[in-house]
Parts: C-alpha cells; structure tokens; sequence
C-alpha cells in the first residue's frame, strides 16, 4: 500500500477513536435519571473540552511506531507507551498499566513485566483492543493475515492473556477488513469471529452474529457485554456488534454504543475507530468536533521529524 494511503487510512481510523473515547468519557459526569435522559433524549454532553483518556494516548503510541518503522516494533512501542505515560499519567490508565508502565520505563524488560501480571497469567483487559483500531487501517490493504499477527504483536507489548490479544485482534480485523461498501452486519462478525484466535472473544462474536437484527442494546449488552469486567471478551463483542450494525453513521454507532453503559469511553473509542475507518467524521456535529481535544498535526501528515507525543 502507499504510504499516504496507509497515512490517511491509520489517520481517519484514530479521529474516529479519539472522539469516541472523548465523547464516552463525558458521560461518567452523569448519574441516574439524568444520564438515562440525556442518552434517551439525545443531548450531547455540556463540557466544553472533551478530553480523550489512555485509550487515545496508547493509540497515538502506536500510530507513532507505525509512522516511523511502518511495522509493530515491541520494544520501540513500548518504550513509547512507557514514555508517554511518563509524560502524562493522568489519562485514566488502569490500575495494573500503571505498574507495567512505570516498570518498563524504569528498564525492566516489557515481556517479564506484562507476562508476571495477574499471577502469572497477563492482563486480559481491553487495553490492547482499545487502541488498535488505526493498526487495522494502516494494513488495510495487507490482508487479513499481516492484520491479525500485527495486532497480535502490538498486544504482546503489553498484554500477555491470550484473551486479550484475542481482542485486540478481533478489532483491527474489523477495521482492516471493512471495504467501501457497507458490509452484511451478520457476514462480517461472523468472518472477524472466523479469523480471530478460538477464545471468549470469538465466542462473543459468533453471539454478536446471531443476534436478531432488530436486537435492542439492552438485551445485547445482557448477552455480549458493555465493558464493565474491563475484560477484553466483556467488551470487544459488544463494540463491533454496534459498529457492525452502524457501518455508514458514526453518529448513530456512538449513540447506541454509549446506551449500552459499562466501559463507556472504551466501547465507544473501539466502535468509533471502526466505522470513522470507512466514514471519517464527515457526519459528526460540527459542535462535537470543536470539542474534542485536539490530537497532534503529525497524525495527518505522517511526518517522522514532529517531536512525540
């Protein structure tokens, strides 16, 4: 693929995330009825800026890796992640990432770090899929198999459980393998649940896909998920079944997924990576897009001299 090509792809795909997270994120200043009435009624939130949380951050990490080395490097990624996290470790990191960040920054190797997590086992959090939607744009023309182990390696770096690169997986096959045309919502979970490694992620996706067309989000969320465990099959299934069920309206994906509570910001950062891929923001409001907190010029242009971030 052509570098501008990947550029534009990987860019596109991270202005959707980024918004999602942002957007996601506002809703945790809103409890009870109220937050039932703004999400029912449609009313955006009122905050001025919205910022975006770690689940940008790490994806602007590994855009970055990209820019530079056009492949998954792990240890340059996660050098960046654990130097950016340094830089700013107030993006609402994980209670276990700010331990394999700051261990990683202070020179322990990223595989002892993230493989001694949780007793030994790894994070099967949602970190790694959270992140990886622009790696799936960037290899969109590479096919399936160069998605799938690239998103596997950039899991790796920090996520060690096999459900957790499953995820991470799961959403950069969503990503890459969209085309122009909007895709069957039955065809495509049933085809990332194909290519994704045999898991409780895939699983949630062979669910996913024989939900009901005219499924409601409660009862999707009643047998995929929202994000709540923070677990990677708690919440990946549940982001791409709204994505898959909203392929041409990143407005309409965003409203449904944030309906659907739990892990909020991620879902929605998981969802909105996918369809911005395809769509772009071209159908957010103008206001929304004001809001969001600005990522940094090198994310367009793809340039390797910028300073990162």
């Amino acid at each position: 693929m052509d570098r501008t090509r990947r550029v534009a792809n990987a860019a596109r795909s991270l202005h959707g995330l980024a918004l999602g997270d942002a957007f996601g994120e506002q809703w945790f200043g809103y409890r009870g009825a109220e937050l039932t009435e703004r999400l029912t009624r449609r009313i955006a939130p009122q905050a001025r800026l919205w910022y975006w949380t770690d689940d940008t951050a790490m994806a602007l990490s590994l855009l970055r890796i990209l820019h530079l080395r056009d492949v998954v490097d792990q240890d340059a990624l996660a050098a960046h992640f654990a130097a950016s996290y340094e830089a700013d470790p107030y993006r609402g990191y994980g209670p276990s990432m700010h331990g394999v960040l700051r261990a990683i920054h202070e020179g322990e190797p990223w595989r002892e770090v993230t493989r001694r997590q949780f007793e030994g086992q790894g994070s099967w959090g949602n970190g790694a899929a959270m992140r990886v939607a622009p790696l799936g744009a960037w290899f969109a023309d590479d096919g399936l198999v160069v998605v799938a182990a690239e998103a596997e390696r950039s899991a790796e770096t920090t996520h060690a459980h096999p459900e957790a690169v499953a995820g991470a997986v799961a959403a950069a096959l969503a990503t890459g393998g969209r085309g122009e045309a909007a895709p069957d919502p039955v065809e495509f979970l049933a085809e990332v649940a194909g290519h994704t490694p045999e898991s409780d992620v895939a699983a949630g996706l062979r669910a996913a896909s024989r939900l009901p067309a005219h499924s409601s989000v409660r009862h999707a969320v009643s047998v995929l998920g929202n994000g709540s465990r923070i677990s990677a099959p708690d919440t990946v299934p549940f982001a791409l079944w709204t994505a898959a069920h909203h392929p041409d309206s990143l407005t309409e994906a965003l409203w449904h997924t944030a309906t659907g509570g739990g892990d909020i910001d991620t879902t929605c950062a998981i969802t909105a990576g996918v369809v911005a891929s395809r769509t772009g923001t071209t159908d957010i409001p103008k206001s929304w897009i004001t809001a969001r907190e600005p990522l940094p010029t090198w994310v367009d242009t793809g340039s390797t001299s910028a300073p990162p971030r």
